[in-house]
């Protein structure tokens, strides 16, 4: 059985994928599906897509899961009350016995949700409280974005950092007097006195300051995940120490240890010093990795905290959000945002879709209209119906895809964390070497040069900026994209975007207007207009498919009353039949009529000059003998053409496929320039994608209907036009929210930028490293007698981590 969880009820039992039966974490699932109410959890991205596919051949209930499941806890019983007269008290909704208002909840308690906390840089570690990363080290951060900014781990470090700072800066003067010809502040005290002083201030600085990188190197060695902190644990920790012993007990050092005038040089500085650049380098990293996420709290933003809700007497009161309820009547006023998705019911207004579409034009809403949570009314005023409320609006359902996307793993992350799994125990040897190389055949104090370019080793090669490259590039990408109206189900979806070379798309509602009308009534001698569209509208009527709904709505246009058709039967892929009024009706193709003993030659040659036009035809039989034909038109998108042309100009090739007639397909697709196939049933567009796959082409689908979700959980891409189904865009790994063939060339523009910033962040991380390890190790030495003090060493790793932060962040302004 497909094990699920609602919001009620938290299943204890272990959960398991529906398609391979693998154990799925509900707080570590590499993906969730909403099915029916409940949310199901998949071991992969792969086992998410076949359950999108075909969602009933996985809930087949199995007898020992069923048994094994705990029953479900009794909910407590809520009391209502009336907001006039609280001592009107009853055990369910109603209307008050005094007044008539409604009745409200007389406790409202709101459901105890946990944060979860994950690592930016390794998605699958998941942890209920703050804290560190066990492979990386880095800060942890809530799973899911909110509106505040307040950043804990960021204040603690700017905390320390402030501390480190102010105990650093006369360890530095004392420094810089070292270097000045009259020493002034030397002079003042003995060395050994300075000396004493200095631990004094550094001790605080290491330990204390430092505190959270000791503890973090420590961990990557405990759970054997060396990463950045191991080196910092250890060029600090070994400085601070060999210079502890040379200030409480010189006399175990022996004299080749000792620099001029006797003294044994100590390393406070340098040890305090690269704690406050190390800290200054977090602060800043924090703070730019915030921006990441400015986008989802820009979105957060947008939905409003209350909601004026009628009652049945037409009361208006202030609700908070979360307690408005799918079918309570809102009245939004000019200026105020809607508070959830819904239909207008009364009223009239324009309303900025701005967030959603990208389009500054406000769109006129009447009764009857959707609306949107987050969009802005403008000028009237209208009352609305709800019927998407909290997790389910789209705004929210926005929010939770770019969190997870921003989350997940894009494939060239692959590279760099091979690379950084043998990167630090590579950089402990180079660092070994190098402490040997010098205290073997360095100058003197060979200990003091050895100890001072390890420590520099391990502090240069820190790959903080080589770990960081990807994810931020992906946080950023991913929320420029939900700002352009393009939702990116994940990293990879991203990074292959890029490489897709063949697109197919569906004809109806992504080229097309997806709004088909009654365009052609041509009924056969002996037959009126009027009562052949009457027989066609009452047997499609019955039907669900968009081209019946057509001919219904010009039906009625015309003011024709329509009958109840008995016996309705839909035939896949050929059409409609039933009984009207005692007449036996069949709308559909040719083959419908064949398959009925009725010839539908005298209609063909008609049918034909119609679909040149580019209408959809459908044949009619009455009582077993050929009645006329009905057409319906989809017009092409007034966007189409230039998108089309701009994406052929991109390099890919794009093909139109369609369930339409050869001839009806072929007058759309020569208007648009593209290649075209037809008469492809729903359950075929999956495998025209796979033969192209086969062939070798990178396919992306798009599409906005139930039928399509098949193929765009074959493609590897499925492209989701947003103004489709939800079954669309839950199958998509792309989704566009208006709906436009021009979002399909944004996001391809958003995948190439992101990808080009990742290649830049690596090839960064990657020469730094290359560089600044044989600076530090002390190449230049035997030629320029140079070497890299490990505190400029600590100021160049911080500079590389933020520089490459600062280059993802330039992907917030990439124009799309």
């Amino acid at each position: 059985m497909c094990v699920q969880s609602n919001n009620r009820t938290m299943q204890q039992a272990e959960e398991h994928d529906p398609v391979c039966g693998m154990k799925a974490d509900p707080s570590n699932a590499a993906a969730s599906v909403e099915h029916q109410g409940a949310k199901v959890h998949f071991c992969s991205q792969g086992c998410a897509a076949k359950f999108r596919a075909s969602p009933e051949k996985y809930t087949q209930a199995k007898p020992d899961a069923v048994r094994s499941r705990p029953p479900a806890k009794a909910e407590p019983q809520t009391e209502y009350t009336c907001p006039m007269h609280p001592e009107i008290r009853q055990p369910g909704p109603g209307s008050c016995a005094k007044c008539g208002m409604a009745l409200e909840p007389a406790t409202v308690t709101a459901p105890v949700k946990r944060t979860e906390y994950t690592c930016p840089m390794h998605p699958q570690i998941v942890r209920d409280a703050p804290g560190s990363c066990p492979i990386c080290g880095m800060a942890l951060e809530p799973r899911e974005v909110t509106a505040e900014e307040s950043n804990p781990e960021l204040a603690d470090m700017t905390r320390r950092l402030w501390i480190s700072v102010a105990l650093a800066v006369p360890m530095l003067a004392l420094m810089v007097s070292s270097f000045l010809p009259s020493m002034p502040l030397q002079r003042l005290l003995s060395a050994r006195i300075w000396a004493w002083i200095e631990f004094t201030l550094a001790t605080p600085v290491v330990l204390w300051c430092g505190l959270p990188f000791l503890v973090r190197g420590w961990q990557s060695i405990v759970h054997r995940s060396l990463n950045m902190f191991t080196l910092i644990a250890l060029g600090t920790g070994s400085a601070y120490l060999y210079s502890v012993f040379a200030v409480a007990v010189p006399q175990i050092f022996p004299d080749s240890f000792r620099g001029d005038g006797g003294q044994i040089e100590v390393y406070f500085e340098p040890a305090a010093v690269i704690v406050a650049l190390v800290l200054l380098g977090q602060v800043m990293e924090l703070r730019a990795r915030s921006q990441t996420s400015s986008a989802i709290r820009a979105l957060l933003g947008l939905a409003p905290k209350t909601a004026k809700r009628l009652d049945n007497k037409g009361s208006e009161a202030d609700v908070p959000l979360d307690q408005v309820q799918a079918g309570d009547r809102l009245r939004v006023r000019p200026g105020e945002k809607v508070p959830v998705d819904g239909t207008v019911l009364e009223g009239h207004s324009s309303v900025d879709e701005s967030m959603i579409s990208g389009e500054p034009i406000p769109v006129e809403k009447d009764a009857g209209a959707k609306v949107t949570a987050g969009t802005v009314n403008g000028t009237g005023g209208f009352v609305m119906r709800a019927e998407r409320v909290g997790a389910d609006t789209l705004l929210s359902q926005i929010v939770k895809m770019v969190s997870e996307a921003q989350r997940s793993r894009a494939p060239i992350q692959r590279l760099a964390d091979r690379v950084s799994s043998y990167f630090v125990p590579a950089v402990i040897v180079a660092a070994l070497i190098t402490f040997g190389v010098w205290f073997f055949a360095g100058p003197q104090p060979r200990l003091a040069h050895a100890l001072v370019n390890a420590v520099a080793v391990l502090i240069v090669a820190c790959p903080c900026a080589l770990g960081l490259a990807t994810p931020m590039a992906i946080m950023v990408g991913t929320g420029r994209g939900a700002r352009a109206g393009i939702l990116i189900r994940n990293a990879e979806a991203l990074e292959i975007f890029g490489k897709v070379d063949t697109l197919i798309i569906d004809k109806t509602g992504t080229l097309t207007e997806g709004k088909p009308t009654l365009s052609s009534v041509i009924p056969l001698p002996g037959i009126e207009e009027s009562d052949l569209l009457q027989l066609v509208a009452s047997v499609e009527r019955s039907s669900e498919h968009p081209l019946a709904a057509a001919i219904v709505t010009g039906a009625e246009a015309k003011k024709l009353s329509l009958a109840d058709a008995v016996g309705f039967n839909s035939v896949t892929g050929k059409g409609v039949k039933g009984t009207v009024s005692g007449k036996q009706v069949a709308v559909g193709n040719a083959e419908l009529l064949r398959d009925l003993s009725v010839d539908p030659a005298p209609l063909l040659d008609q049918a034909e000059a119609l679909r040149k036009e580019g209408q959809t035809v459908m044949l009619v039989a009455v009582d077993g003998k050929a009645a006329g034909l009905v057409g319906v038109s989809d017009p092409i998108k007034d966007s189409t053409p230039d998108a089309i042309r701009e994406l052929r100009a991109a390099g890919l090739k794009i093909i139109m496929v369609t369930g339409d007639n050869a001839t009806t397909a072929k007058a759309v697709a020569d208007k648009l320039g593209i290649e075209f196939e037809a008469d492809v049933l729903p359950q075929k567009k999956a495998e025209v994608v796979k033969e192209r796959q086969k062939n070798g082409f990178v396919v992306a689908m798009a599409g906005d209907g139930v039928n399509d979700a098949p193929a765009l959980a074959q493609a590897d891409i499925g492209i989701a036009m947003g103004t489709g189904t939800d079954v669309a865009m839950e199958a998509g790994g792309i989704t566009l929210l208006k709906g436009d063939l021009h979002g399909i060339l944004r996001a391809r523009h958003l995948s190439q930028s992101t990808m080009r910033n990742i290649r830049e962040n690596l090839f960064f991380a990657f020469i730094y490293n290359a560089v600044g390890v044989p600076l530090a190790a002390g190449v230049m030495f035997p030629h320029f007698g140079l070497l890299l003090n490990p505190m400029i060493a600590a100021a160049a790793m911080s500079f590389s981590s933020v520089s490459v932060i600062l280059n993802a962040l330039r992907l917030r302004s990439a124009k799309l």
